[in-house]
């Protein structure tokens, strides 16, 4: 078996999901969104959008998991996360410097 036919693992052992034809980095992230549904079909959440990105300065995009939208009027944004690198501290931390968000991390 050639190095390129093997398949490619994550470097922190997330499986990839599949939930209603969507690909998720993990199955954590998976269950977040169908937990999401229930709370949209409940009326706890208006909607939600996934994959929301951020631009920050120097051509850097952080892109955030999950903006849910409350029926109460507030706006959440989510990262779900099984690790918290460096990488995405600094981010995190970069965004709500610049933007008027908190980032929920779950």
């Amino acid at each position: 078996m050639s190095r390129f036919s093997r398949t490619r693992r994550h470097k922190f052992a997330a499986k990839p999901t599949e939930r209603d034809g969507i690909r998720f980095d993990s199955k954590k992230e998976a269950t977040y969104y169908g937990q999401l549904k229930l709370r949209q079909q409940a009326g706890d959440v208006v909607m939600f959008l996934r994959q929301v990105p951020l631009h920050l300065p120097g051509g850097v995009r952080y892109v955030v998991d999950f903006q849910e939208f409350h029926v109460d009027g507030t706006v959440h944004f989510v990262d779900v996360k099984g690790m918290e690198t460096e990488s995405f501290k600094a981010k995190k931390k970069m965004v709500e410097a610049i933007y008027p968000v908190e980032i929920e991390i779950v």
